[in-house]
Order: structure tokens, then sequence, then C-alpha cells
């Protein structure tokens, strides 16, 4: 019986690809660097903020001018990272569902834990999710399951009654690396084939359908 799901958050809780892609635009034309359409940055996002300046900067960039534009970066999306953000459909739904069958929630997230808090509260309330989780000091980033770990100790749950929900081949090799399954979601910034590929267990394509395919397990 599943008593947690572990959520990622951007592409699959919120869709955050705007506000990250204006503020990367942001501090790469301050620098004097190409930007980007922001379909290019479904593909930036996924390993932290600091492999997303890596991605969006061109090839060569010394490690000091990528600290620069990393540290512009964090300074426009800490003054402006709500005002595209918003959740999808039909998720906060989802998560009260769960939430009043009696599984417990988390979200585990590669963005920096003070943006991920901010975000999720802010879209969900603080009461809906037993733990938020971005990147956090001490903690490697997905697809290293420390994270996922870490909640599961905390929250007295074992590896075969989580689920983990997410959208792109990261969030796959997270749950699996910590030996849980994945529900890949088709709406976030990767699209099925990449989930399909991953080996996602099950892929939905609307947030209502989490519900119904937590009990499959």
């Amino acid at each position: 019986m599943i008593k947690l799901v572990i959520f990622d958050l951007d592409g699959t809780l919120a869709d955050t690809i705007g506000d990250l892609a204006a503020a990367a635009n942001g501090a790469l034309a301050a620098h004097g660097y190409p930007v980007h359409d922001i379909d290019a940055y479904r593909y930036f996002v996924g390993n932290g903020i600091s492999k997303l300046i890596e991605r969006a900067l061109p090839s060569g960039v010394s490690e000091q001018s990528r600290d620069e534009v990393f540290k512009d970066f964090t300074a426009r999306y800490e003054h402006d990272c709500m005002r595209l953000t918003k959740a999808y459909d039909h998720m906060p739904e989802l998560v009260s569902q769960l939430k009043e069958s009696g599984i417990r929630c988390a979200v585990a997230s590669n963005k920096p834990d003070v943006f991920s808090k901010l975000i999720v509260e802010e879209l969900y309330g603080a009461d809906k999710f037993d733990i938020i989780y971005g990147k956090r000091d001490g903690f490697p980033a997905k697809p290293d399951p420390a994270v996922v770990f870490d909640i599961l100790g905390k929250l007295g749950v074992s590896a075969k009654e989580a689920l983990f929900v997410g959208d792109s081949n990261v969030d796959v090799h997270t749950a699996h690396n910590a030996g849980i399954k994945c529900i890949g979601c088709e709406w976030g910034f990767r699209g099925a084939d990449e989930l399909r590929e991953a080996g996602a267990d099950i892929i939905v394509s609307d947030p209502s359908d989490i519900f119904s395919a937590v009990q499959t397990f």
C-alpha cells in the first residue's frame, strides 16, 4: 500500500519555465551573452541552477564568468520568481485528494531550497506537504537518491510504500536509484518520449490521472 508520494517541482507541480527563462535571459544579456527561446530552457533545467547556467552559456566561458551570471540570475529570480509561475491545472485538487485519502505528500527538487519552499507554499499552502526539500548544502542533486532517502527516513516510510512523480529522466532515475517506482508526467518540460526511454513505470497525461495510478501499486 502506498503511504507517500514524493513530487518533483519544476514541470510537475508547477509551470516555472517562464520565470526561469526570464531570469536567465536577463542575466545572460546583462553580461553580453546570447539569450535563448523559452523552449530551450525545457532542456536546460532539471539538474539545478548551476547546471542551468552552464547549459545556457556558450562553451568555453570561464568559471568566474559563470559565477557572475549565476549570481545575477539568483538575484533576478529571487525578485521575480512568481510572476508567471503557476500550479498545473488539476494538480492542487490531486494533492488534496491524496492527503484526504491518508497518503502523505512531499517535494524533492533540484531548485534551491529557499525557492522550492517559497513556490510550493505560495501555490499550495503550507499544510499540503509534510516535507518540502530543494537543493540543500550537504546533499547531492538528483538523480542521486540521497534526498529521497532523507524524506523516507524522516517520515518513517519504506521504499516499497512510496512513489515518485516527475517529468524528466532525472526524476525517473532518482526514483529507481532509491528503489521506488516512478509516475511520469507528460505535461511537464520533457514529454512522454523521454520518460518512456528512461523507464517510467507509468506515464500519465493529466494530474487527475495520478490518484488512480497510485492505486495500481
